[in-house]
């Protein structure tokens, strides 16, 4: 078994009884140590297409070249005054910080940054669902993105109870629209959903748990969430039935891995955008296995 530091960070939650491919197992956030069952199947997960993680010298040199390439076209975006954004959602713990940090890693600060709003203050509750996200879309030639965005009532607000069924009945039919609008402005717009499996999730919430470094991540949202995992894969469906549309696709990226996750991401936006000076040898191309767009690339991962 796997045995993390010890470390204090959330209250106790107990053990857990939750259905894995038809097994009933029990998952205890609050034990140590991390059970068989998780470690065994935390990187395949899902369906996930390899057995082993992507080696850190396949890696680095990679993420080198497209952050180079990242420069590059955010110069591009400030001599054209272009706009780029693009929102990542998925469930707890897919990797969407981790992935937006080594995107903007080396990028101007000026014009590119990134969006992680809190819940709604009570003047926001009376507004317009999309207004306070409309207010940090990106100006001229900026590079914005949103560790998650507007799609928190496609998903969270729904599962929880944050939201009426009216409301994310509402939503679904007007966030279309919304986009279109988005893109008829010409903004570079990209809409990110990173997949994870089940044991995946678990093993990095029990990481968050008991690392020293990361319990400040963990939240009782991520214990209810545990329970709620058949919840949220229907409410994900949904959104991406009903929102995954040609001029505003959902681009699937597979992130039991986060490094060839975040290959994947950062080779989709580069490879979409037309900056002076793209070097597609160092780019490269993209991993099928890891990456597609819609519901249909999905599958039966779940």
């Amino acid at each position: 078994m796997k045995k993390p530091q010890e470390s204090p960070a959330a209250p106790a939650s107990g053990p857990l009884k939750i259905r894995i491919d038809g097994k009933e197992r029990e998952f205890d956030i609050e034990n140590r140590e991390l059970p068989d069952w998780v470690e065994d199947n935390k990187l395949t997960a899902g369906g996930y297409p390899y057995d082993k993680k992507m080696k850190s010298e396949d890696y680095d040199e990679p993420l080198e070249r497209l952050q180079i390439e990242l420069v590059k076209a955010q110069a591009w975006l400030q001599s054209t005054g272009k706009r780029v954004m693009a929102l990542f959602e998925g469930r707890d713990a897919a990797g969407k910080g981790g992935t937006i940090f080594v995107l903007h890693q080396y990028m101007n600060p000026r014009t590119a940054r990134n969006v992680a709003l809190t819940k709604p203050t009570e003047t926001e509750r009376g507004q317009w669902y999309f207004q306070r996200y409309v207010a940090h879309f990106p100006t001229l030639g900026e590079f914005v993105t949103f560790d998650r965005s507007w799609y928190n009532r496609a998903g969270v607000e729904p599962v929880m109870g944050f939201c009426t069924p009216e409301q994310h009945a509402k939503f679904l039919n007007e966030v279309p629209h919304f986009e279109r609008m988005i893109c008829n402005e010409g903004i570079h717009f990209f809409k990110f959903w990173l997949n994870i499996g089940r044991e995946t999730q678990l093993e990095r919430f029990h990481d968050r748990r008991w690392s020293p470094l990361k319990n400040w991540k963990f939240s009782p949202i991520d214990v209810a969430g545990i329970t709620k995992w058949d919840d949220y894969t229907k409410a994900r469906d949904q959104m991406l039935e009903r929102t995954h549309k040609e001029f505003a696709p959902w681009i699937i990226v597979r992130a039991n891995d986060k490094r060839r996750a975040r290959l994947a991401v950062i080779r989709r936006i580069l490879l979409s955008l037309p900056y002076e000076g793209r070097d597609l040898d160092a780019i490269g191309k993209e991993d099928k296995k890891i990456i597609g767009e819609g519901p249909s690339f999905l599958g039966k991962q779940d």
